[in-house]
């Protein structure tokens, strides 16, 4: 692999430190990818902003960068949602110490770098009519949507790899830029009513929760469907965000999309009936008492925001008005001053709603006094909102309905439901326990170079999801029918498939490394844009793509040694079960 004469430079120190690590980022990257090349990127877009999902490793790292007056981005480049409105904190009651400061510091040092702060996880609606070319996005719902409807290719980049490559102009040639790997890999057949935005969000929720571990699924699922109605921009919107909860990069939808190239053979064939819909809706409908109704997640489109008004105003016309701002709606500057010009606006405040900018539900920290369960028309919000992220009761209705409960908190006066009043679905796992020696082969990355480990194995076989389901203090992971949920990662070699969810997923994992409380060493069986990164940056022994599968052939709790050499790693069980062999 030839990396460009401008990369080499960068790597060598001529630009700066900043430019530094991210070019040896980027080389890391390309390595683990097998990328035989290096491609151009036009545009980037960053996640990691707020100051409860990058958390204290985004904001040392950021500190870190400060100073070079050369680490600024080479191209175009723009950024996610903060996690408030800094013009309505009072109306937001955050009971969070130096929250806004610490927003503040998170937004300046990314403008310093030259970043374009437009706080958006949308930036695919921001009046353009097609986007185009290759980009380096790390928004999981805009890389899902933008893939799926529009011309612009992109990888699903981590908030730190979309920064390097938006620092250095350079990306590893791999992945979904390939037009080899940009295939179905799950049928699903749609045969039920498709009337409303909410139910393409359940419809990509339930997609991702039929996955099975044994499929393989190396640019996550990627699924073809069949039967969808015609689609709005919301409906559309709704259904690759919730779709990409579960690491979905991309999808087809007859009638809608482009037609999605042929295949032999799917790792599964699903089946989405009425009577999985009128589930869902009774599963995720509201069982008690409403504190706040939040619309716009992703943040709100226009169209949506309208959809809103519309049934304020319906209730307005009776006299009522919605009390203490019991209705959140959350959008893009680009959007609020759209609303703003054409009386949208005016209707929803006067009606009582709060609309928000700038920030998103599932980053806001809500003050736990006031708020304790929420209703939103989102299953990504509920499935963020649900996560150790806020830990909060999350029901699902359509628009319509939750602008009922706003206006009428009377509607359930059952006692609010807890995070435990249901049974939690346990993931489906394919690790059973194994005996006798094993030792397998596999590989490092550039920027590290030989070092030897040993300790005990923590290992699974469904990804780790860090962005709410890794508690970023302590390092347990807290996911609810996960194989490890309890389990915490410190000084283990942690093996898994890779990381799932948020794109925010690295600066996590960096924060548990920072403070001592992440593993000293990590294994992942799939290219993991999610987990190197921060292995990279801060110098955690990483290696993947080994010969035999040490996932199915080594169990938590046995004594294993780690090496690395000339680029190859080995991994070799020294005990099973605390027996030296």
């Amino acid at each position: 692999m030839e990396v460009p004469e401008e990369l080499t430079s960068m790597l060598d120190g001529d630009y700066g430190p900043t430019k530094q690590k991210a070019a040896r980022l980027v080389v890391d990257l390309a390595s683990t990818a097998g990328a035989e090349e290096f491609i151009r990127i036009s545009h980037a877009h960053v996640s990691g902003v707020s100051v409860i999902t990058g958390g204290h490793g985004l904001r040392r790292f950021l500190a870190d960068l400060s100073g070079d007056k050369n680490g600024k981005v080479t191209i175009p480049t723009t950024l996610n949602s903060a996690g408030c409105d800094h013009e309505k904190m009072e109306e937001m009651d955050i009971a969070y110490p130096d929250f806004l400061e610490q927003q503040f510091e998170i937004v300046h040092s990314y403008s310093e770098l030259g970043i374009d702060a437009i706080l958006s996880c949308t930036p695919y609606d921001r009046g353009i009519e097609e986007e185009k070319g290759i980009g380096s996005w790390a928004e999981s719902n805009a890389v899902c949507f933008s893939n799926s409807y529009t011309s612009l290719v992109t990888n699903r980049e981590s908030g730190l790899s979309a920064l390097a490559t938006a620092l250095t102009g350079w990306a590893p040639r791999w992945g979904l830029h390939l037009e080899k790997n940009r295939v179905p890999n799950i049928l699903v057949h749609v045969d039920c009513e498709m009337g409303d935005m909410t139910d393409w969000s359940i419809l990509g929720d339930w997609i991702g929760k039929q996955i099975q571990p044994e499929w393989k699924l190396p640019w996550g699922p990627m699924p073809r469907i069949i039967g969808l109605p015609n689609a709005t921009f919301d409906m559309k919107k709704a259904l690759t965000a919730a779709a990409a909860n579960y690491g979905c990069p991309m999808l087809w939808a007859d009638g809608i999309t482009d037609d999605a190239p042929d295949v032999e053979n799917f790792q599964g064939v699903l089946h989405f009936k009425q009577s999985d819909l009128a589930e869902r809706y009774r599963e995720l409908s509201p069982k008690g008492i409403v504190d706040l109704v939040v619309i716009g997640c992703p943040q709100a489109s226009v169209s949506e925001a309208r959809s809103t008004a519309a049934f304020v105003r319906s209730r307005m016309e009776l006299g009522e008005k919605i009390q203490n701002h019991r209705l959140w709606v959350f959008m893009s500057s680009h959007n609020y001053d759209i609303i703003g010009a054409d009386g949208t606006l005016d209707i929803l405040e006067e009606g009582g709603a709060l609309v928000l900018k700038d920030t998103c539900p599932e980053v806001t920290p809500y003050n736990r006094a006031n708020y304790n369960h929420l209703l939103t028309n989102s299953l990504k919000a509920e499935h963020y909102l649900t996560s150790g992220l806020n830990k909060m009761p999350t029901s699902v209705a359509t628009i319509e309905d939750c602008v009922a409960h706003a206006f009428d908190p009377t509607l359930l006066p059952a006692p609010r439901p807890t995070l435990n009043s249901g049974s939690s679905k346990t993931i489906l796992s394919s690790k059973v326990n194994i005996s006798g020696n094993f030792q397998a082969n596999g590989h490092g990355i550039p920027s590290q170079k030989n070092w030897s480990i040993r300790g005990r194995a923590l290992v699974t076989d469904v990804p780790i999801t860090y962005l709410g389901y890794v508690n970023r203090d302590t390092g347990v992971i807290e996911e609810p029918g996960h194989p490890l949920d309890g389990t915490p990662i410190k000084d283990t070699i942690l093996i898994y498939p890779k990381g799932s969810g948020s794109t925010v997923a690295p600066f996590v994992l960096m924060g548990l490394i920072y403070t001592g409380r992440g593993p000293m060493g990590i294994i992942n069986s799939d290219v993991c844009p999610l987990t190197l990164p921060a292995a990279s940056l801060l110098g955690t022994p990483y290696a993947h793509s080994f010969d035999v599968d040490p996932i199915m052939n080594i169990n938590s709790g046995d004594l294993v040694q780690m090496e690395l050499s000339d680029r190859k790693t080995t991994i070799k069980v020294i005990s099973r079960n605390g027996e030296e062999r």
